[in-house]
């Protein structure tokens, strides 16, 4: 599978379980639906990201910082939006962007070489 596709596929899933955790903050649970929606969203774009940027480069170094940045950054903003909350959003935000970067580099397969 491509690292693209890959990053997508695993940032998304991982999103889900990044707004899952939510769960366990008694004063949002009226909008799990909305932060689990979003959450997965936030997934999948960083995941692209990082798949983007693993394909690049085959350096797992790199790509580990690169996720926890992009992933980072996205928790940030939803945090910053909230004016609350930044542990409980950026901390999970921070892991999903740590796990996909190494499934997208350590699993992730580059372009094919093309024919002559």
């Amino acid at each position: 599978m491509s690292k693209v596709l890959l990053g997508f596929l695993v940032g998304g899933a991982l999103g889900v379980l990044d707004g899952m955790t939510s769960w366990f903050t008694p004063e949002v649970r009226p909008e799990i639906l909305q932060i689990i929606a979003g959450s997965t969203f936030k997934g999948l774009v960083a995941g692209l990201l990082i798949g983007l940027f693993a394909r690049r480069t085959n350096n797992m170094a790199l790509t580990l910082v690169f996720g926890v940045i992009v992933a980072g950054f996205f928790a940030y903003l939803v945090a910053a939006s909230m004016g609350k909350f930044y542990f409980e959003i950026m901390l999970p935000g921070a892991i999903v962007g740590l796990l996909t970067g190494y499934a997208t580099q350590r699993y992730g397969h580059g372009p094919s070489p093309r024919a002559a």
